[in-house]
């Protein structure tokens, strides 16, 4: 059977202070009636994603789209149908939002989100509205004063709301005393922290999560730490990509995008390449390999949820 292929736009408009995400009730009389989407609908003939979206947006909650962005394509399959959800983050708008079709809106906190029933289509997208833009991995710095200060000034300065403590040269209980510092910092400044190593580590310190290695990745044959925990992973080509998919990770690394000086043996992939890989990924991708903030519309362009780096984020004090 042919399956029929339905492109939907939808729409994660997030409230000025950043801190809610507005949400609709589906009709009781449609498929998934009674549970909570990203508003938006079905393209028009000849429409793009974003012309589709203007037209929704002005028909279902009478507002108008001033400026926004692409956050996520999600594809995904009933079966009946395959769904393709072309997501766009609506950042400013005008007009007061509200139900013209009689259906239910409410402005929900971003950490609230989880407690609301979605369509399955419509969960990677829970998952791209409440990561942020940019995602720090940390230097092997050595000097533990030298990495607090490095860490507190891409924490206050830059911003930076997500963490990867990457360490590979600390022995174990150098690493979970750096790990104790680090979480401190992260909680102190409002950012999550996620571990690289073993799942086991959450046991050990009450982190965010995970990441995963590619390694450790293909090695797994289910999920390995709670779905109250953030689960991401280093990928470099579709298998991984899709096993990550399997193993319910919440978000990945896609890389190397460029040469860099850690892997200059690794032939990049480019932009091209990662577009498509990107395309067909059940999860956010951050793009790693060379990126700078500078990068980071081409790569929501692409459909990248942002940028991953070491160097762009961490400067060490000048002597």
């Amino acid at each position: 059977m042919v399956k029929r292929r339905v492109h939907v736009a939808a729409a994660a408009i997030i409230s000025s202070d950043g801190q809610k995400a507005l949400i609709a009730r589906r009709p009781s009389n449609v498929d998934h009636g009674g549970l909570w989407e990203f508003p938006g609908g079905k393209l028009a003939p000849y429409e793009t994603g974003l012309e589709g979206l203007k037209r929704e947006l002005h028909e279902e909650l009478g507002v108008e789209i001033r400026r926004a962005q692409p956050l996520i394509r999600v594809h995904h399959e009933y079966p009946d149908k395959h769904i393709l959800l072309d997501v766009w983050q609506v950042h400013e708008f005008s007009g007061e939002p509200f139900g013209r079709e009689g259906q239910a809106v409410r402005w929900v906190p971003l950490d609230e989100l989880v407690n609301y029933p979605f369509p399955a289509a419509n969960l990677p997208i829970l998952q791209a509205v409440m990561l942020p833009t940019e995602y720090l991995i940390t230097d092997e710095e050595q000097d533990e004063a030298v990495f607090d200060t490095c860490l507190e000034r891409a924490l206050v300065e830059d911003r930076v709301r997500l963490v990867q403590l990457r360490a590979k040269t600390l022995d174990e209980a150098a690493y979970l005393e750096r790990a104790e510092h680090a979480l401190a910092l992260c909680r102190r400044h409002g950012a999550r922290l996620l571990l690289n190593g073993e799942p086991e580590l959450l046991g050990r310190v009450d982190a965010d999560g995970i990441h995963l290695t590619s390694e450790r990745l293909m090695s797994l044959e289910r999920r390995p730490i709670a779905e109250s925990k953030w689960l991401a992973a280093s990928t470099h080509d579709r298998q991984q990509l899709g096993q990550a998919a399997r193993i319910g990770c919440d978000f990945v690394t896609l890389s190397p995008l460029r040469t860099t000086p850690s892997h200059p043996e690794v032939a990049p992939m480019g932009w091209h390449d990662f577009q498509q890989l990107v395309e067909r990924a059940a999860m956010p991708v951050f793009a790693l390999g060379g990126m700078t903030r500078f990068d980071a519309n081409h790569a929501r362009a692409v459909g990248a949820q942002g940028i991953a780096s070491i160097r762009d984020f961490w400067k060490a004090p000048e002597a």
